[in-house]
């Protein structure tokens, strides 16, 4: 099958208009993963030498050493090359939303330009890791995949928008303000439920953890400062009901008010050195090498209208989702667990659990 990827790309260029490759970032993340520079090199497909060359340009090009070499020691990043990494991560995450809507309009189209046109399914959803396994599954339908917020995904599917909507619900700290939220979308009578998976949330800090933080209170500490998600999101909806059980509030925590949209984002933000704690995903952690704190967790779901179960995209898009292959692929994701992927419930059910 055809598809498209769209991919940001940095082009550095000075006041006489020297351009320098991209392939920095590549060397400089594989150096910070072996600590070796043969192996950096391997990895992304250059000779030694080359990659020696191209240390020197980029060290000419910024006036300043990206990377210590020390015989018997191997290759360690200096400030300015972490700093380099950690930004182009950064852009990739915050991005990644935005480039994975444009690519799934693309692909769609290419596969409406073909003869054998299959089932289109329509999802929005919060972007989460187990949901970005679902565009590069093996699949029998045509899946246009659009991130969006949990207020955005449902109000889209009460205007007829999408088909299915992803969200999220605490399992252990639901409550009536945030039942009520979802009352506003969600019509017994008219919506179903299908499950798919659980995911732990909590607090991602600096490996070694220096600060010290192990829980929503330690937020508050003068010497902490905090990475936020935006408003409109339901991970921002989780952390603020753990806050007011806590009895914080936002002028409690330093950069409350700085804002990333992905958990990746927040992780890549905390990486960086730019904040000491982030709440998210564990999977995002990992992915940039944090320590995690786990707080609690909750159940990742979809809605749909109840006549739109019996439409031949929705049976095989809950075949997919049960299936052994996909779940293989969750199960492999740190916090993720499958739940029951593809039983459906009632709205009413939901709630009351």
């Amino acid at each position: 099958m055809r598809r498209i990827d769209v991919i940001p790309a940095w082009t550095f260029q000075d006041d006489s208009g020297n351009q320098l490759e991209p392939t920095l970032f590549r060397l400089l993340a594989a150096i910070h993963e072996h600590g070796k520079l043969t192996q950096a090199a391997k990895q992304v497909g250059i000779s030694y030498r080359h990659s020696w060359n191209l240390l020197n340009k980029w060290t000419a090009f910024f006036g300043c050493e990206l990377v210590h070499l020390q015989k018997g020691r191997g290759a360690t990043l200096t400030p300015l090359g972490e700093k380099l990494l950690w930004a182009e991560q950064r852009v990739v995450a915050r991005l990644e939303p935005q480039l994975k809507n444009m690519a799934s309009e693309l692909n769609l189209e290419i596969q409406r330009s073909l003869a054998a046109t299959k089932p289109l399914l329509k999802l929005h959803a919060s972007h989460g890791y187990a949901v970005a396994l679902l565009p590069d599954a093996e699949a029998n339908f045509q899946l246009d995949l659009q991130y969006k917020t949990t207020e955005e995904a449902l109000s889209a599917l009460n205007r007829g928008q999408c088909d299915l909507a992803g969200f999220h619900v605490p399992t252990e700290i639901l409550s009536d303000s945030m039942i009520d939220a979802y009352k506003r979308h969600l019509r017994p009578r008219v919506h179903r439920v299908i499950r798919f998976v659980t995911r732990c949330q909590g607090l991602m800090v600096k490996p070694g953890n220096p600060k010290g933080i192990r829980a929503i209170a330690d937020l508050a500490a003068a010497d902490v400062r905090f990475i936020n998600r935006q408003p409109a999101s339901g991970t921002r909806s989780l952390l603020d009901e753990l806050m007011r059980r806590e009895g914080i509030v936002a002028d409690d925590v330093q950069g409350f008010e700085d804002q990333e949209y992905t958990h990746s984002a927040v992780a890549a933000y905390v990486a960086a050195g730019m904040a000491d704690v982030g709440f998210g995903v564990e999977a995002a952690a990992r992915q940039f090498g944090l320590a995690f704190m786990p707080i609690t967790c909750e159940n990742y779901l979809f809605v749909c209208h109840a006549n739109t179960l019996k439409q031949e995209a929705m049976q095989r898009f809950i075949a997919l989702i049960s299936s052994p292959n996909f779940l293989e692929k969750v199960v492999s994701l740190p916090g993720y667990a499958p739940n029951m992927p593809g039983e459906t419930l009632r709205i009413d059910e939901l709630i009351a659990q």
